[in-house]
């Protein structure tokens, strides 16, 4: 008998104060300014984060040694409402472009009451990885969203680029 495994996706939210428009341009034109420099699957550290603004376009970083290193890819781009990007990162944090076993992130921008944005960010198919491999990167990503999801909105309330 085969046994397809479920790994429960990790749902992480957050709310700010801007109009879904800012906060979705904020999260994706300006992830350089608020991506930590220190996550980084790259050989050497990072210098720059940038996830392209279209289907198929990457997330990528690019590190000291000159070398660009893909996070994933965009699969859904909908400016101010969402967008899905792959996770091409294995559970030993190391880039795997093996599109048969990358775990995929959907970050939603929805309208929270007056000038506030609800960001809902699910992380999800960590089965594609396998049943240990899947609950490591689930466990990792788990305890690491909300430190990222705070950088982010720590920026957007600095008064972020226009």
């Amino acid at each position: 008998m085969n046994r397809t495994i479920q790994i429960a996706p990790v749902r992480r939210s957050i709310v700010v104060e801007a109009s879904p428009q800012r906060a979705f341009e904020v999260f994706t034109d300006q992830v350089d300014a608020w991506w930590p420099k220190t996550h980084g699957i790259g050989a050497t550290p990072i210098v720059r984060s940038v996830i392209e603004p279209f289907v198929g376009g990457r997330w990528y970083t690019t590190h000291t040694d000159g070398k660009d290193v893909t996070i994933g890819h965009v699969r859904a781009w909908e400016p101010g409402a969402r967008f899905v990007v792959s996770w091409e990162i294995g559970a030993d944090w190391k880039p795997d472009a093996r599109e048969a076993f990358a775990s995929e992130v959907e970050v939603l921008f929805k309208v929270d009451g007056a000038g506030k944005t609800r960001i809902d960010l699910e992380h999800r198919n960590f089965e594609r990885m396998g049943a240990e491999p899947g609950e490591k990167m689930r466990t990792g990503v788990d305890g690491g969203w909300p430190g990222i999801l705070n950088l982010y909105a720590t920026y957007l309330a600095s008064g972020a680029k226009s």
